[in-house]
């Protein structure tokens, strides 16, 4: 027998002929390949796509910087539609403002760990400081949020206080009292997200004409918040 392939359909032949007819020819009812490839694109949920979106929108933040979160860019990046996009976030004002909440929730969640562990004597205040900076500078949360304010997203920085403002709310039980009176947390916040939003903007520069070390913005909130954990542990 012999096999011959045509058109994607599999034809086989005898190898000889029978009581002198000429070869008897068979089509097979399948084609040549069993199961078709079939490159269907995965039904995401809901959530599961637009998470998977603000990721796509934070890798092309810290790749390129904020001019680069565009829906048409984040939509090629992860092969959905431009439409898909606008259903998720109605603009790429809202994708921008979206990504600023991401952020800021995965930043007061890591800070938050940081902080618990550094008053239980596991961390330290440089770690919780380093968190914060980084994530206004190698994030991109800085240029994220100074790219939205000129573009005239005024409403830019609310998804960060909003998030900020959760962080200090589940924080705060566990301050002292006379400190919750001076509201010291919210002080500390305050100074600690000024420092590491300005460091992100002008840092660098301003710390090179002052003749200072570049991480002289950091080691100022460091010594902050080790005066403030101090005066939080007893006795």
């Amino acid at each position: 027998m012999r096999s011959i392939a045509m058109r994607g359909w599999h034809r086989t032949a005898s190898a000889a002929p029978l009581d002198g007819q000429p070869p008897v020819l068979f089509v097979a009812a399948k084609p040549v390949t069993a199961c078709k490839i079939m490159n269907k694109r995965r039904r995401l949920t809901p959530e599961q796509s637009r998470a998977s979106a603000l990721e796509a929108a934070r890798a092309l933040l810290i790749e390129t910087g904020p001019q680069a979160v565009t829906l048409k860019a984040v939509s090629a990046r992860i092969g959905r539609t431009h439409a898909n996009l606008l259903h998720h976030f109605g603009s790429a004002s809202g994708l921008q403002k979206a990504l600023a909440e991401h952020l800021a929730r995965t930043v007061c969640e890591t800070i938050r760990e940081a902080v618990h562990a550094s008053r239980a004597g596991l961390g330290s205040p440089r770690e919780v400081v380093d968190l914060a900076f980084d994530a206004f500078d190698r994030e991109g949360a800085g240029a994220l949020t100074s790219w939205m304010l000129l573009t005239g997203n005024e409403d830019a920085l609310d998804p960060i206080i909003s998030t900020i403002h959760d962080l200090l709310d589940e924080l705060a039980p566990d301050e002292p009292p006379q400190h919750i009176a001076e509201r010291r947390l919210q002080r500390d916040t305050l100074s600690l997200v000024l420092l590491a939003l300005g460091d992100a903007l002008i840092g660098a520069a301003l710390a090179k004409s002052l003749g200072l070390p570049r991480d002289a913005a950091r080691d100022r909130a460091t010594a902050m918040l080790e005066l403030s954990f101090a005066e939080h542990q007893p006795g």
